[in-house]
């Protein structure tokens, strides 16, 4: 089997070009080539495969086997992948890839006949809580964007202008902030506590295809992920599915700094579903203005919302490492 190995901003999956290749088993080859002293080494597989509704499909297993739904830094990828590979015409710098989450649409940036960087319109995300689950749209974040007319009505009438954030070193951040919410959205619809290892933590739960619980604290650095990433993405509040966790820190007004444990993968270098999650909570909670420049441990992504809709858009390279023959 043909493969070529990819990363995105150090998020990295085994590619199979399956508009030539065929993997009769993708669970177990997803568990074959991930391992990092065994084999390839990857955060999981991701197949190229024909659509019938796009340029191509994408789908993408996690590193234990698990199907994944959607994958920011990978979706970056099989644009990447289906240009320079010729799979669409050269003349096409805007592609669209199936998911198991929707037809994403990507704009590429193309430099010396290779596409280097994906703008992904990644859709709405949609605030999910034990109760029902809410599509946010353009006009429910308008309230909650750091500076607009809706917030300073807020601060006005009494509500925090900054969440306190008082949690150090992984401890249960209890964010009052952020401004009166749109068209009957309340804050305690936004806010959920939840208990992991004996202690309270404050979280926004986002969809972006894949679950996601957001959690704020002082210093992501200090963070033992290792320990506490597995409490969450295990706790029975997300069974049967897991969660992926992002612990996040606001560096100042325009930047996010953030460490993902993802479920069936543990920490990883970079998550663009993650980070978008981690924008749409950081507008809800009142830290940033609708944009930001998200920090991963892989590097950075430009994320924000689209005012005309909501969507949240991602921009962020892609890289080809390397290609190989899988021979197991």
């Amino acid at each position: 089997m043909k493969f070529t190995k990819m990363h995105g901003i150090g998020n990295d999956y085994v590619y199979v070009n399956c508009f030539e290749e065929t993997v009769e088993d993708p669970v177990a080859m997803a568990i074959s080539v991930s391992p990092r002293h065994f084999a390839i080494g990857s955060d999981g597989l991701i197949l190229i495969c024909p659509s019938q509704v796009a340029d191509a499909r994408m789908e993408m297993y996690n590193a234990d086997g698990s199907r994944g739904k959607m994958c920011g830094n990978g979706v970056r990828c099989v644009g990447k992948y289906i240009y320079d590979h010729g799979i669409v015409p050269r003349e096409k710098t805007t592609v669209e890839v199936e998911t198991d989450a929707g037809i994403k649409i990507l704009k590429l940036t193309v430099e010396q006949g290779k596409a280097v960087m994906a703008e992904v319109d990644m859709g709405s995300p949609v605030l999910t809580t034990k109760k029902a689950d809410h599509v946010l749209t353009a006009e429910d974040f308008l309230c909650f964007r750091k500076g607009r007319a809706g917030a300073a009505d807020a601060v006005e009438s009494g509500a925090a202008a900054e969440p306190d954030t008082s949690a150090a070193s992984g401890a249960g951040a209890k964010t009052t902030g952020g401004a009166t919410p749109c068209k009957g959205l309340r804050k305690d619809q936004i806010w959920e506590t939840i208990e992991v290892a004996g202690r309270s933590y404050e979280m926004i739960c986002i969809s972006m295809g894949n679950p996601h619980a957001i959690v704020f604290i002082d210093d992501v650095d200090g963070l033992e992920i290792e320990k506490i990433g597995p409490m969450f993405e295990n706790h029975e509040r997300f069974a049967p599915e897991r969660t992926n966790t992002e612990f996040v820190q606001k560096m100042d007004d325009h930047t996010l700094k953030m460490r993902v444990w993802e479920r069936g993968s543990g920490e990883t270098f970079a998550c663009g579903t993650g980070a978008c999650a981690v924008l749409t909570a950081s507008t809800l909670a009142g830290l940033v203005d609708g944009k930001a420049t998200v920090q991963l441990l892989g590097g950075d992504l430009q994320i924000c919302l689209r005012e005309e809709d909501g969507h949240v858009m991602m921009t962020g390279p892609a890289e080809e490492v390397f290609t190989g023959e899988w021979k197991r």
